[in-house]
């Protein structure tokens, strides 16, 4: 059976037709051959969002955006997205829009929620979450910053205007004096070492000599410290160890009533008896104070001395 020229024409247009129709749906993301489940999420804004883009499960590709739209007049949006693989997931999962990288699009990334009781099916609409973009997270990390800026440039601009009414005319004028003062002490000072260096110049020869004086003196320090260094120390040790060890011998020895110091410190019958006598002494000297005819007898020409007679008032 031979086709028709027409038959042929309309075969080869039915194919192309539907050869158009399969490759346009496969560049906008949808695989007619495949039985994808179809779900739907609503955003306020999409941040970019475009329709092909990959939709991920823990970084793995599993679908993609079939079409973007518009939810209602306020300007809300819907995204309907495929999922190919067969992996099940709980409606209360979250799809988050996040950034592929510092400069790539946007994909959908789904967090799933393994609740066996309540499976995500084919035409639900699940909930929908925007990651912060990179503008947003450097924006929010630098909020602080701006503000503490903010704060030093207010602190400053007080500063300026704090220093702006101290600084008037006459204390312009007294800091224009007080820099020519400062240029006037430079200039002494420049004088003054050129005056030093001059001096240092023309005393060079005893500065020399100072310094070899210094020089002569630091060897004979040096020579002194090895004379000491060379002496016999051990010796000289043992000689003053020996001399303690006696010292410690006589100590103890006037300590246990050894020799005159001894029985002086520890005999107390001595101590009495010498108590005693100073006691004894002392009456004896008063005695002779108060009656000195009883002890002393002067005869001038040979007259015979009178007997002592004791006064009538002993007290006198």
């Amino acid at each position: 059976m031979r086709l028709s020229k027409e038959v042929k024409t309309g075969i080869l247009a039915i194919g192309a037709i539907l050869l158009l129709i399969f490759g346009y749906s496969f560049l906008k993301g949808t695989n007619l051959l495949d039985k994808n489940r179809e779900f739907y999420v609503k955003y306020d804004n999409v941040e970019g969002l475009a329709q092909a883009a990959p939709v991920t499960i823990n970084g793995l590709t599993v679908g993609k955006v079939q079409n973007i739209s518009f939810a209602n007049s306020k300007g809300g949006l819907v995204v309907k997205f495929t999922v190919e693989k067969d992996f099940d997931f709980s409606k209360n999962s979250i799809v988050r829009i996040y950034s592929t990288g510092l400069i790539g699009g946007k994909s959908l990334g789904i967090f799933p929620q393994y609740d066996v009781n309540n499976i995500a099916k084919s035409g639900d609409t699940l909930r929908g979450d925007v990651e912060d973009g990179m503008l947003t997270a450097v924006t929010k990390a630098l909020g602080p910053l701006e503000k503490k800026v903010n704060n030093t440039l207010a602190t400053v601009d007080t500063l300026l205007l704090s220093i702006n009414a101290i600084v008037d005319e006459q204390t312009r004028q007294n800091l224009k004096e007080a820099i020519a003062n400062l240029n006037t002490t430079l200039n002494s000072f420049a004088g003054v070492s050129e005056n030093l260096n001059n001096i240092l110049s023309n005393n060079t020869g005893k500065l020399d000599n100072t310094f070899t004086n210094l020089d002569k003196t630091a060897g004979n320090l040096s020579k002194l410290t090895d004379s000491l260094a060379q002496l016999e120390t051990g010796k000289l040790v043992t000689d003053i160890q020996n001399v303690v060890d006696k010292m410690d011998k006589i100590v103890a020895g006037v300590d246990n009533g050894e020799g005159s110091i001894g029985k002086l410190l520890k005999d107390d019958k001595l101590y009495q008896n010498l108590e005693g006598a100073s006691r004894q002494l002392e009456q004896l000297l008063q005695d002779v104070k108060l009656n000195p005819k009883r002890y002393v007898h002067i005869s001038v020409f040979g007259k015979k001395n009178k007997e002592y007679e004791p006064p009538a008032n002993p007290d006198e």
